[in-house]
Order: C-alpha cells, then sequence, then structure tokens
C-alpha cells in the first residue's frame, strides 16, 4: 500500500500487519528466494550433508548447469548454505546447510511432501481445469 505521497504503508491486517512497510520490499525477495523450487529442493538435498557441486546435480532431477550455479551462489550469498573449497588437486568445492538454512528444513519438507501427497489431485483439478477453459473459448 501507499499513501497520497507515495510512502509505504504498513498493512491494516493479516499476516502482513506487524511487518513495518519499510521492510515489506526486503521480506518480498527473501520468500522469493527460499520459496523457489530449486532453492527448496537444494535446501532440502543438502540436509544429509556437505555435498559436491555434481552430487547436488545428481540428486535434484530436471536442474540445468546454469540454474544450479545460480542457485547455490544466491543460497550461498543469503547465508542459508556455506562453500568451501579445498586447496587439492584436482580442487574440490562442497556446499553445506548453514544454521540459518537449517532453520528451513521442516518447513521445506513439509511443503515437498505436501505437494507428493497432493499431487495426483492438483493433476486431476489442473486436467480439469484445462478442459473447461479450452471448452469455454471454443464457445
Amino acid at each position: 500500500m501507499q499513501d497520497s505521497a507515495g510512502i509505504g504503508m504498513a498493512a491494516s491486517a493479516g499476516p502482513c500487519a506487524s511487518i513495518p512497510a519499510e521492510h515489506m520490499d526486503f521480506i518480498r525477495q527473501v520468500l522469493d528466494r527460499v520459496g523457489d523450487k530449486w532453492s527448496m529442493l537444494i535446501i532440502a538435498v543438502l540436509e544429509g550433508g556437505p555435498m559436491r557441486y555434481t552430487d547436488l546435480q545428481r540428486q535434484i532431477p530436471g536442474i540445468s548447469q546454469r540454474m544450479l550455479t545460480h542457485t547455490l551462489r544466491q543460497l550461498t550469498q543469503d547465508g542459508l548454505i556455506s562453500r568451501t573449497a579445498y586447496a587439492e588437486v584436482p580442487p574440490r568445492v562442497e556446499y553445506t546447510l548453514a544454521p540459518l538454512g537449517g532453520g528451513l528444513i521442516d518447513i521445506v519438507k513439509q511443503l515437498i511432501g505436501w505437494a507428493a501427497d497432493h499431487h495426483d489431485e492438483i493433476r486431476a483439478n489442473r486436467s480439469r481445469a484445462g478442459t473447461t477453459a479450452s471448452s469455454a473459448s471454443r464457445s
């Protein structure tokens, strides 16, 4: 919300009411980051302990090299995961869940579990909605 001068105002009710208006943009950015499908899957996979890049790529089907690199960089910048480079030949880099990211594990696992539990129901609803939408567009 904005007042007539264009200054952000706090929400009057709901979950956003307790958050100062000047923090909302940053909070939306954080929610975008932790709510991203690849971020959630990386966090869930790292619960098992440190992993190398190629191991992460194997554990997360469908993620491209570009997206894995980009997401790891963002999660590291936010302090949700840690990157450790070892001075060995050949060089070795491991990623691990940082304490801040560890606080998300239960939430992430619940969301992934919920999506898996309701997969068939959601797929049927999408199919039904798609059928309804295409019949409506033909009329």
